[in-house]
């Protein structure tokens, strides 16, 4: 370290072209930064990346919001590092010397940190606080460093969760493949704090896998971690690097249910930033994120500020939304303004509780989250949910981050593989509710039981593409006891049209949904058209008589104000001028000849609206013929509601399970519940 602190001071020294400075005031008339009763801020960040561009449009939000409250303003000198540590020294230097900041902000990386805080402790003037947005920090730095404020959470928390998980599903070791750098205490800080989560709960670290970007030797290292026995890993890395290693991963499949891939935040924390067709490329990554409220109205203000001056400051960025770097950026300043100079030397490190576990499915994913001391949570106790139910398990909340496959209900029957010595007995209901799903019947020729049907011929083709052998066993029983037989081990699996119920999860597993299943009602029907007096009114809408009313009356009155002069009947009090207006708009209408007209005008507006009368003449009878013909009928009951306020009686298809739904979800009495 002693010789990393010289090289720095000679290239501060003696380099100080090597960054281009920028000192922005807040606001666009404040020219007055070095006058009494400023206070200027440095910031530190990397502009090329998007951590540093979203802190540093969160952080001139938040120094415009403190000036405006307050008579002692913010002036921030604000320097781009473009992901150099040199270049954040150089800058750190020339704050500190030069601008005489009061704290520094910045640093996304531990590299970049430990540069700025290796000059600000060789510094001989007055020494400001520096605040690191770091979350790759060794335990030691701020003892080391005095002046060193760690202003975001650290990454204990994220492994505290990524240890829960892996207790939660009974996982005992596991591989930690990370980026490289070439400052060993960067990559010690991230190894600790996996280490002492998973010493906690008795998982035991295997094997660390450390790796740079474009490292040809990934495919190799890969080839040897597929032949572990445990192939569980935890990837701590860049974006950039785990989609590369995961595509790689794919190729070798080193994926699917024999694989876990568990992703830190330092991968997560950018999904707001890329395209949903790039999260696709990481479908079936199971992740830890930092979680921050989205839905809070102080929040929401926020986002529409950031959103607007993003798109204005980087609009080569696609993505607008403000990620969890803007959050922390405006809550470093915010941090600042609160706090003194003597207030800072006492403040412990911040720390975070909740976690958000993500699950990349498609071109999204799916969330739950871990609370340190309380387990896993569908939602995140606060002001807005209220009381929420926590589990030590995730099996309890599997349906949520696993909608659609929970492939880890059951461990026990989840490689199929391992039982191919054996044949495996497979258990079909012998009295299925559609035989053309599944259907088992006595063939007294062959003497034996034939199982055919669509289920049976989808079970058939999955198992030869596995290659394992099996038999079939009729079942006499309903659908929730044919479930039960496989914690009891009399089956192996079960073929048939059973659908997926969270009940049923706690001792079975599913495969993917291969068709799509639903509730219908089968009600009587009534003519839609009976006993209706105002059907003729039927074949137009209410606006389209309405338009209809009121070009006719103006069709009469421009006749009436062009044949006015040429005819003296058409004049006269307003009475009898209102009724022939009416009496001219309806002629015209209904007759083909009307009134004798002398102006040309006239006959050109009349031969326009004759026009036009045919044409709604025409669509009017051929609306209402076919509404007199055709059958038109609609349901007497519209919807479950309905049919529970009318206490009316409910059948339902012997063995399925809409008697279960029927009485327990929509709340149906048992006595009228039928099969």
């Amino acid at each position: 370290m002693r010789y990393l602190t010289t090289y720095l001071i000679f290239l501060v020294t003696f380099s100080p072209w090597f960054l281009d400075l920028q000192a922005l005031p807040t606001t666009e008339n404040l020219n007055v930064r070095y006058e009494k009763g400023f206070t200027r801020i440095g910031v530190i960040l990397d502009q090329t990346s998007r951590p540093g561009k979203e802190a540093k449009v969160a952080i001139e939000i938040a120094i415009e919001h403190f000036n405006n409250e307050t008579d002692h303003p913010f002036v921030l000198c604000l320097q781009n590092s473009r992901g150099k540590p040199i270049h954040a020294a150089i800058a750190a230097k020339e704050f500190v010397d030069e601008h005489n900041v009061k704290a520094i902000l910045g640093a996304h990386t531990w590299e970049e940190a430990s540069a700025i805080a290796e000059v600000i402790s060789e510094s001989h003037n007055k020494i400001p606080v520096f605040l690191s947005l770091a979350g790759t920090t060794p335990l030691q730095a701020t003892n080391q460093w005095p002046f060193f404020l760690q202003s975001v959470p650290t990454q204990s928390t994220q492994m505290k969760a990524v240890s829960a998980i892996l207790h939660s599903w009974s996982i005992s070791q596991v591989t930690l493949i990370y980026k490289s750098s070439h400052l060993a205490s960067g990559s010690e800080a991230i190894i600790s704090y996996l280490s002492q989560a998973l010493r906690q709960t008795g998982v035991t670290l295997t094997h660390i896998l450390p790796l740079t970007f474009g490292s040809h030797s990934v495919s190799t290292e890969l080839e040897i971690l597929k032949r572990q026995q445990h192939k569980v890993f935890v990837i701590h890395t860049s974006l950039e690097l785990a989609v590369s290693l995961f595509q790689t991963a794919n190729k070798m499949e080193m994926n699917g249910d024999n694989y876990l891939w568990i992703a830190t935040n330092a991968i997560t924390d950018l999904f707001h930033s890329i395209s949903s067709t790039e999260i696709s490329s990481l479908k079936g990554m199971i992740g830890v994120k930092s979680y921050f409220p989205e839905n809070k109205q102080d929040f929401l203000d926020f986002k529409k500020i950031f959103r607007q001056k993003f798109r204005h400051d980087y609009p080569e960025e696609d993505q607008d939304k403000p990620g969890i770097f803007a959050v922390q950026g405006y809550n470093a300043v915010k941090l600042l303004a609160q706090n003194s100079r003597e207030s800072f030397d006492h403040m412990t490190p911040i720390q975070a509780t909740t976690v958000e576990i993500v699950h990349v499915i498609g071109k999204g994913y799916h969330s739950l989250y871990w609370t340190e001391g309380l387990g896993f949570s569908e939602t995140v106790r606060d002001e807005t949910n209220g009381a929420t139910f926590y589990s030590q398990s995730m099996d309890n909340l599997k349906q949520v981050l696993f909608p659609m496959q929970p492939w880890y209900a059951n461990r026990r029957h989840r490689n199929l593989a391992e039982s191919s010595g054996n044949r495996m007995r497979v258990g079909v209901l012998g009295q299925s509710l559609f035989k053309q799903f599944v259907n088992v019947e006595f063939d007294n020729n062959k003497n034996r039981t034939v199982f055919n049907g669509f289920v049976i011929a989808v079970f058939d083709e999955m198992m030869r593409e596995l290659k394992l052998p099996y038999d079939y066993f009729s079942f006499n029983g309903s659908y929730d006891d044919l479930m039960r037989q496989i914690p009891a081990e009399r089956f192996d699996a079960i073929a048939g049209d059973v659908t997926i119920m969270s009940s049923r999860h706690e001792y079975v597993d599913f495969t993917q949904p291969y068709t799509e299943s639903g509730l219908e009602m089968i009600v009587p029907v009534k003519s839609r058209l009976s006993n209706q007096p105002w059907l003729f009114m039927k074949p137009f809408t209410a606006k389209m008589w309405w338009l209809i009313a009121a070009i006719t009356l103006y069709n009469g009155y421009i006749i009436w104000l062009i044949e006015r002069t040429h005819c003296e009947y058409l004049r006269g009090s307003i009475v009898d001028q209102i009724g022939i207006i009416i009496w001219l708009a309806f002629a015209t209408l209904f007759t083909l000849r009307g009134d004798k007209l002398y102006s040309n005008l006239s006959r050109m507006a009349v031969v326009v609206w004759l026009f036009v009368a045919l044409i709604i003449t025409q669509s009017y009878t051929a609306s209402f013929a076919s509404m007199l013909t055709a059958q038109r009928l609609e349901p007497t009951i519209t919807s479950v509601e309905v049919l529970r306020n009318m206490n009316a009686t409910v059948g339902y298809c012997n063995g399925s399970l809409v008697n279960h739904y029927l009485k327990d979800v929509l709340g149906f009495k048992s006595f009228k519940v039928k099969s």
